[in-house]
C-alpha cells in the first residue's frame, strides 16, 4: 500500500477496522516507509497504454458514490505528465451524472482492470472538466476517432496503488479470442 494511497484512503474508521482485524502495523509500516506513489511509473504506463477501459468514480452532493465505466481504444485514457492523465469526453446518454458530480466536488476515483493478466490498479486524486482548452483537448482526442469531444475530465494523482491478483478472473475480449480462433485454424489447416 503506497504511502499517499493509504494517507488518503486509511481514515480513522478503516484504521480502526484494521486494527480489529490484525492488519493494521503492517498498513502502518507501508504507510511510514513506502514510496510516495502519485506518479506515473513505466510499469503505470505500459499499463494505462493497454487499457481499452476503466471505471470513473465520482461523489453526488447527498454523499453516494457514482461509478460509471469509461470505454475507447487502447490508449485513449492518455497520460498528460508525470502526474495528470486525461480523457476525452463524448455525448453519451446526457444523464451528466459524472460531470455534474465533478462540478461539486472533485474528489475522483479511477479502477483500471486487466482480466486477462489478473492485474488492478485503484488511483485516487482529483478530476477537473476542461471546455474550452484547445491544448488540452487536442492532447486527448484521438484523430482516428470521429466523434466529437465535448471536453476533457483532466484528473491529478493524488494517490495509487495495485491491488492483489487473487478472485480476479481471467477473461479475454473478442479481439483477443479472434486472435486464438485464428491461430487454432491455421494449425488445423496443418492437419493431414
Amino acid at each position: 500500500m503506497p504511502r499517499q494511497f493509504g494517507t488518503i484512503a486509511f481514515t480513522p474508521a478503516v484504521r480502526a477496522m484494521q486494527e480489529r482485524m490484525g492488519s493494521r502495523e503492517n498498513y502502518q509500516r507501508f504507510v511510514d516507509q513506502g514510496a510516495d506513489n502519485n506518479t506515473v511509473t513505466p510499469d503505470i504506463a505500459e499499463f494505462i497504454a493497454s487499457m481499452e477501459g476503466f471505471y470513473l468514480g465520482t461523489v453526488t452532493a447527498n454523499g453516494y458514490p457514482y461509478i460509471q465505466f469509461r470505454g475507447g481504444k487502447a490508449g485513449f485514457l492518455k497520460i498528460l505528465d508525470e502526474r495528470t492523465l486525461g480523457f476525452a469526453d463524448f455525448r453519451g446518454n446526457v444523464q451528466y451524472i459524472s460531470v455534474g458530480n465533478l462540478s461539486e466536488n472533485d474528489k475522483a476515483f479511477l479502477f483500471l482492470m486487466d482480466y486477462r493478466h489478473r492485474r488492478r490498479l485503484k488511483i485516487l486524486g482529483r478530476a477537473r472538466i476542461v471546455e474550452n482548452d484547445p491544448t488540452i483537448l487536442s492532447q486527448v482526442k484521438d484523430p482516428s476517432y470521429a466523434a466529437v469531444v465535448e471536453r476533457a475530465i483532466v484528473f491529478e494523482i493524488e494517490g495509487w496503488d495495485w491491488n492483489c491478483p487473487q478472485h480476479i478472473p481471467m477473461r479475454y475480449s473478442q479481439a483477443e479470442v479472434d486472435v486464438l480462433l485464428a491461430k487454432i485454424h491455421e494449425l488445423e489447416d496443418l492437419l493431414p
